[in-house]
């Protein structure tokens, strides 16, 4: 691939919500993954997995919807999932049970992907 090619890839892989939300999913279970097998840990672990990677599922169903409204239903789910998440990344850093250095670019990512799914259900309902 030339480097063009490259460089339109990395510049759509920034803007498309679908594949951040996707790679976000992947880290998630990466960090997840490093976690003590402690009880403490399971609850907030089992949270944080299903409402990560609900971020991108319910952006995958929202593309194959029926209808806009439906369409915007999905991404309104998403973006729902994307704050939970802000929630369970913040309450492990803030409890200290997790290295907060491990845990800002997790949380930069999901503040970031928040955004874009709230900028597209804006312009979307043609706000």
């Amino acid at each position: 691939m030339s480097n063009l090619k490259n460089q339109n890839v990395i510049s759509n892989s920034k803007t498309d919500v679908k594949y951040r939300s996707y790679c976000f999913g992947v880290s998630i279970i990466g960090f997840l993954q490093k976690l003590p097998d402690i009880r403490i840990y399971w609850s907030i672990s089992d949270q944080l997995m299903r409402s990560a990677t609900s971020i991108g599922a319910n952006i995958i169903e929202g593309k194959s919807s029926s209808s806009k409204r439906e369409f915007i239903k999905y991404f309104e789910i998403a973006l729902k999932s994307a704050n939970e998440t802000k929630f369970w990344l913040c309450l492990l850093r803030d409890s200290k049970l997790s290295n907060p250095l491990l845990i800002a670019p997790l949380l930069k990512e999901a503040v970031e992907i928040s955004n874009m799914l709230g900028s597209s259900i804006l312009t979307l309902k043609g706000k």
